[in-house]
């Protein structure tokens, strides 16, 4: 207990204090006086297992250690993997991120995806794809040389991780201040709201970590399995309004507590978030009631964005239904005291850090 209480401390110290929210305060833990007696039970029932050899940390406290940020890039680059720090990755919209000069509005945090690029290669001499959060915004026609202008009109002018939940506007097409001799396709920005109500980030980058690049699959897979009776499965090519999205992303840090997953949820994602499992008539199962749409009840409500991103680690196939029913659907936590690494709740105003 003495080397954990040391380990901790020194951790506190280096992320910067106890600035953070009460582990009980910032997302909801699963009661089964309110979500039933299994709430708290592992799937008996999973199709896939991690390798015999899976070990990870099982030890450190893990709440309230991650550095704090602003905003999330995730860049659609067609791969799982890529070189250890991908700021290295040459030619690429991230490595002209990390030598621009950063946003205004805090830090950002910067991940290669497994989103798949317009032209379906992994050639980063061709324009790409953005999603941007908490916004849940999408900004396609993205090259290195509108790095510049992507951060300065689109992340710099975006709520971030402390915004007050509340309508926001980004421009909808931007011209790019690029060489007269650039294609016209190339001169102009646009953006859209992201058409999931929630999105799964998993950590897959298996050259920083081989857990990372085994966990991530098997862990899709599962997730899979629980989210499709619900209607709320959405491949990386599918573009239906609602359901959820699952993006495999570069390191995030904390491998050693593999898998790391990070879920955004739009406020109320599916309709569900107050109903009382206990309360609902015998042989019922809580389903979604907004499986379609934008995050609004209506399509023309105003895009608030994430309300909460609910970062976990130390995460197993045998999680996956409890994630999805209570998680994904409800936005409450189950194993808060293990597996909860931190986060935010933007309608409540509370972050970890």
């Amino acid at each position: 207990m003495a080397l954990n209480s040391l380990r901790g401390l020194v951790k506190k110290l280096t992320v910067g204090g106890d600035g953070g929210a009460p582990m009980d305060q910032l997302f909801t833990k699963v009661d089964k006086a309110v979500d039933g007696d299994d709430c708290d039970h592992d799937c008996d029932s999973c199709v896939v297992h991690y390798p015999k050899n899976f070990s990870i940390d099982e030890s450190d406290t893990l709440y309230g250690f991650v550095k704090g940020w602003s905003t999330h890039l995730l860049v659609a680059t067609g791969k799982s993997d890529w070189v250890r720090d991908v700021t290295d990755e040459k030619g690429s919209v991230m490595q002209a991120i990390g030598h621009a000069r950063g946003p205004d509005n805090g830090r950002l945090m910067l991940s290669a995806s497994n989103i798949p690029t317009p032209h379906h290669t992994s050639d980063y001499s061709e324009p790409t794809t953005v999603l941007l959060l908490p916004a849940f915004t999408i900004i396609e026609n993205v090259t290195p040389a509108t790095v510049p202008t992507l951060i300065s009109e689109y992340v710099n002018k975006a709520p971030t991780n402390t915004t007050a939940l509340g309508p926001f506007s980004l421009p909808k097409s931007l011209p790019a201040p690029l060489p007269e001799a650039s294609p016209a396709a190339l001169k102009e920005l646009t953006s859209r709201p992201c058409p999931h109500h929630a999105i799964i980030l998993l950590c897959s980058q298996k050259k920083r970590d081989a857990r990372c690049g085994q966990s991530a699959p098997l862990l899709q897979k599962e997730l899979q399995r629980h989210l499709q009776p619900l209607g709320l499965y959405r491949d990386l090519d599918d573009e239906r309004p609602g359901g959820v999205g699952i993006y495999f992303i570069s390191h995030v840090g904390g491998h050693k507590y593999s898998a790391n997953m990070m879920i955004y949820r739009r406020p109320n994602a599916f309709g569900v978030d107050d109903v009382e499992r206990t309360k609902l008539p015998p042989g019922e199962t809580l389903k979604p009631i907004k499986a379609n749409g934008t995050g609004g009840e209506e399509e023309d409500d105003a895009d608030v964005g994430a309300a909460q991103c609910i970062w976990l680690a130390r995460i197993k196939p045998e999680d996956c239904e409890g994630i999805v029913k209570y998680t994904i659907l409800q936005g409450k936590v189950i194993k808060p005291e293990t597996q909860l690494r931190g986060g935010f709740d933007r309608s409540k105003g509370l972050l970890s850090w």
